[in-house]
């Protein structure tokens, strides 16, 4: 159990230090609700995989032009919500969101597995389908034009990164009397930390 009364200064490391407690207890800890507002205003969330964290952002990939990209280049503002149930906690990040490098998509598609760079050619993400078979279909001819293990990565995938402007670490606590630690941005830089009622 972390020191509730006394949270660290920096948000980022207390990212990392509940992160490396839920990898050691779920499968795949680095799952988040992404949420995001279509362009009428009507909340959207669906669950990533965050790829890359550290002081700049937090990084997640996908199809730039599927239903979500839209979204978030409609409307820059987003959150994160991370929730791990074998340790009873959660946390919320609001922010901004930005498109990373060229050279950062690059890296991290060449590590993808074969069949999933394919997949990221073979799929119009978001658009209707009407089988499956014929998304199968686009597959096994991506699989001809590239036999080898050199495939591109498509021009319309990549990556994003949100950046923080507010977090809310929340631990479950006996009677619902939880524990909610929040971070804003400081006016001469760095974060100011708080308490939430529960």
């Amino acid at each position: 159990m972390p020191d509730l009364a006394n949270p660290p200064a920096d948000p980022f490391a207390y990212f990392a230090a509940w992160m490396a407690e839920a990898a050691e207890q779920e499968a795949e800890a680095n799952a988040m609700t992404l949420a995001t507002t279509t362009p009428d205003g009507y909340p959207s969330a669906r669950i990533v995989l965050l790829k890359g964290a550290d002081a700049r952002g937090f990084v997640f990939f996908t199809n730039k032009e599927s239903r979500k990209a839209g979204e978030m280049g409609a409307n820059a503002r987003a959150s994160l919500l991370f929730f791990w149930k074998s340790l009873a906690r959660q946390i919320r990040i609001e922010g901004t969101i930005e498109h990373v490098t060229d050279a950062e998509s690059d890296a991290y598609y060449a590590t993808r597995p074969r069949i999933s760079r394919l997949g990221a050619w073979a799929s119009d993400q978001s658009r209707p389908l009407a089988k499956r078979a014929d998304l199968e279909q686009r597959l096994a001819e991506f699989e001809k034009t590239y036999p080898g293990d050199v495939i591109p990565r498509p021009p319309y995938w990549g990556g994003y990164r949100l950046l923080p402007a507010r977090f809310e670490f929340w631990q479950n606590m006996p009677f619902r009397l939880h524990d909610r630690t929040i971070y804003t941005p400081a006016a001469g830089g760095g974060w100011t930390t708080g308490k939430l009622f529960p």
